[in-house]
């Protein structure tokens, strides 16, 4: 089955995600070579606060993570995708500070504010200014947006190395059936995708102080806003 190509990045995620949430965890890990591991890190350097939200939580990798490390803190998970959600409970029983939330994040509603507010891999699929916009609407003052996902390098030689390694991951799909549209249709949404102009665009117009913080030979960005 392939996708057709005026499919929406909003669109995407029901595709790529509906029968993916038990094996996600081993695939993430293994597709970015454990490099998810170390952007996760990374992340986690950056937030503070005692209360945090994570915004397109999946299932619950970098929750988990947080709540680990800010054992004293409230963390809220918020996912649109249930079988997901269900799969991030399951492996949080044994923490009492994370609450988990089916919810679109563009259409976010929660009576509650937040310290820090973080999400991994969702920037390219949303609208940035409606995003910035919720999130400044759950954010406390002096809080922060930490926003990561995956970006296509400038450099040619590392296009050269991207586009032969995604080729690679397009042959391992037709042997991991469930993840094949994702690993054919994936690299063309992070080509055209324009996620990092965007969201900085969004942040400052908003009064945020932006930073960004390229990884991985430019795969990927975070982005940090500070909220004055």
């Amino acid at each position: 089955m392939r996708m057709s190509v005026d499919h929406s990045p909003r669109e995407m995620v029901s595709i790529f995600f509906e029968n993916t949430a038990s094996s996600y965890n081993r695939i993430v890990n293994y597709v970015t070579l454990g490099r998810d591991k170390i952007w996760k890190e990374r992340i986690l350097n950056k937030v503070y606060g005692c209360s945090i939200l994570d915004l397109a939580c999946g299932t619950g990798i970098l929750t988990r993570l947080i709540a680990q490390k800010y054992q004293n803190s409230n963390i809220v998970g918020v996912d649109i995708t249930k079988n997901y959600l269900e799969v991030a409970k399951q492996e949080s029983n044994q923490f009492t500070n994370i609450l988990f939330i089916n919810q679109d994040a563009e259409k976010l509603e929660i009576d509650k504010k937040f310290d820090c507010i973080v999400s991994s891999y969702i920037p390219k699929y949303c609208d940035a200014k409606k995003l910035i916009q919720k999130c400044i609407k759950h954010l406390n003052p002096n809080g922060n947006v930490i926003l990561h996902d995956f970006t296509y390098p400038k450099n040619k030689l590392f296009q050269i190395r991207w586009n032969q390694y995604f080729h690679l991951l397009q042959f391992l799909g037709f042997l991991i059936p469930e993840w094949k549209i994702s690993f054919f249709e994936l690299p063309k949404l992070i080509r055209n995708s324009k996620w990092v102009e965007d969201y900085s665009n969004a942040m400052m117009q908003e009064g945020f102080k932006v930073e960004l913080e390229f990884h991985t030979w430019s795969c990927c960005c975070i982005i940090t806003g500070k909220l004055n």
